[in-house]
């Protein structure tokens, strides 16, 4: 099990400052959306959690260990990560493309084990890609190409699971797999953290939700308690509707809201 906490935490991207005094813990066995308008530092603060940029104050640690301190290898054993709009450039197999998920594992020039190919095989089983194995990664549609990435984030076999934005360019039925895949995920444990622009999806899954704007974090709490109209008409400029349903909450954007 992993933990990951930021205090205080600001990032300034040259003169503007993207990310102002968040602080947050993150648990093992909790599927925490990030949530928030069109820039306003939700993919900048998943990086910061991982030391992928730096932070202007404030502090982040996993298990207690300062990020700065720690290898990147590490951290990438401890929490796997999906960026978004990933290009693929080399012609690789998905099935060599997903390997690529053990590189933390690996010492240099080493090949993959039994341990490594079981990890492989597993994470292209639950992400649904094992008829693309033999499949050049670079031929694929958009929705094809995301889940084999975010069964190379799986592969690595980590503990704690970082993805932004993993629902771009599926169909409705692939980002429902998603969505209750990163919840069983959760559910068995890991930790799990994701950049999420789909309300409903982000309301109806997970656990926990992050409401970022303008760099700040404004609400942090269950989703029935951070999703609400007012909420909505202040941070997104939004009129919503709002249903609860038995399968759980359905947003409906209605119209641009005027103060």
């Amino acid at each position: 099990m992993v933990t990951i906490a930021t205090q205080g935490l600001a990032v300034r991207l040259g003169r503007r400052t993207v990310l102002q005094g968040i602080s947050a813990a993150f648990s093992p066995g909790t599927l925490t959306g990030i949530i928030g308008p069109n820039g306003a530092g939700k993919s900048t603060l998943l990086r910061a959690m991982l030391g992928l940029v730096p932070r202007a104050v404030g502090e982040v640690s996993i298990d207690g260990i300062d990020i700065a301190a720690m290898r990147p290898r590490d951290i990438a054993k401890s929490v796997a990560y999906l960026p978004q709009g990933q290009t693929l450039h080399w012609p690789l197999t998905v099935e060599r493309l997903v390997a690529l998920g053990r590189l933390p594992h690996l010492a240099p020039l080493s090949r993959l084990g039994a341990a490594d190919h079981g990890a492989v095989s597993g994470a292209m089983e639950r992400a649904d890609i094992v008829h693309l194995a033999g499949r050049i990664a670079t031929e694929l549609s958009g929705g094809e190409r995301a889940r084999v990435m975010l069964a190379r984030a799986l592969a690595a076999g980590a503990p704690g699971l970082a993805v932004d934005e993993p629902l771009a360019s599926l169909d409705p039925g692939h980002q429902i797999d998603v969505m209750t895949l990163l919840a069983g995920e959760a559910r068995a444990g890991s930790l799990v953290v994701a950049v999420l622009h789909d309300l409903t999806m982000a309301a109806r899954y997970c656990d926990r939700l992050l409401l970022i704007d303008g760099g700040a974090l404004v609400a942090d709490g269950l989703p029935g308690d951070v999703l609400n109209e007012e909420r909505l008409r202040q941070v997104y400029g939004i009129n919503a509707r709002i249903e609860v349903t038995a399968s759980g909450p359905i947003i409906v954007p209605t119209d641009r809201w005027r103060s």
